[in-house]
């Protein structure tokens, strides 16, 4: 049997790109598929080519994470994208989405767009915010969509994986995925094939680029609170740069718990106090 990718879904339409030869398909799901699993995209397939149009989806892949919004499944890496400025940046919002794709069981990698708009202080203030992100453990890449400095960067990253957008509005997420892979030659492609007109889907896409590299056509979270997802008391095992360090108590909520060896960081400055800032926003809000 093939292996594919599901690329495109919205109500009965699947779309099914084969992997050894990068053919786009229009699959159809067996009766004994349906009952075991609802398809999303994402969601690795088995089945048999048997036109030039049709695919038989024969069985479908175990997932390793699925996310709802937008509901698509095996994502490798979240691209939770942020500006500086045009909007300003809002950290609150970075460490609420690094907390909740962390739990999701999603890589999340914060890519800093509209750089080339930066004056020397909005480069400090870029530098700082870099700092702080990579010493808490997460990788950073910085890129102007607009000038295309660091798109490669980006394309080189992200090859292999299955990646999806969050950030803000206005942060330049729609830029950016037009500048990795051409958004509107790559949706007319896979229309053409599926039979179906280019404006009309509302579903999840994901768009190929690469070698076995695809990313996804929606922006994903805009504004998100981690104790949706999450109890107040789990948060602190989704911020990185927390788990370096043990506690007297070993249910410590790094608050007023004597001898926190977390706490005692931030003092020394080994953790930002903007991150912990973050956290006991993130915590207290659940009162």
């Amino acid at each position: 049997m093939k292996r594919g990718l599901v690329i495109d879904r919205e109500a009965q339409m699947i779309g099914v790109y084969i992997l050894d030869s990068g053919e786009i398909y229009r699959g159809f799901p067996r009766k004994k598929v349906l009952k075991k699993t609802k398809i999303y995209a994402g969601d690795y397939v088995l089945g048999e080519i048997v036109d030039s149009n049709t695919f038989t989806i024969e069985d479908v892949e175990e997932r390793k994470n699925f996310l709802k919004r937008p509901p698509v499944a095996n994502v490798d890496k979240v691209m939770i994208v942020a500006t500086i400025k045009f909007p300003d940046f809002d950290n609150f919002l970075i460490d609420n989405l690094l907390a909740v794709y962390e739990y999701l069981k999603s890589d999340p990698i914060i890519v800093f767009n509209k750089i080339d708009l930066l004056d020397n202080e909005g480069l400090k203030e870029l530098n700082k915010w870099v700092d702080i992100y990579i010493n808490a453990g997460y990788d950073v890449l910085k890129v102007s969509a607009n000038t295309g400095e660091g798109i490669q960067n980006l394309k080189n990253y992200l090859s292999g994986t299955i990646s999806v957008f969050a950030g803000a509005s206005g942060v330049g997420k729609s830029s950016i995925l037009s500048k990795l892979i051409g958004v509107e030659l790559e949706t007319r492609d896979i229309s053409r094939k599926l039979k179906r007109g280019r404006h009309t889907t509302t579903g999840v896409k994901l768009f190929p680029f690469g070698d076995n590299s695809f990313v996804g056509d929606t922006p994903g979270f805009s504004n998100v609170d981690a104790l949706y997802f999450m109890d107040k008391r789990e948060v602190k095992d989704y911020f990185r740069e927390f788990l370096r360090y043990s506690c007297k108590y070993p249910n410590c909520l790094h608050i007023n718990e004597p001898q926190c060896g977390v706490k005692e960081a931030v003092e020394r400055g080994e953790i930002a106090l903007e991150r912990y800032k973050s956290y006991l926003r993130i915590v207290n809000s659940g009162n």
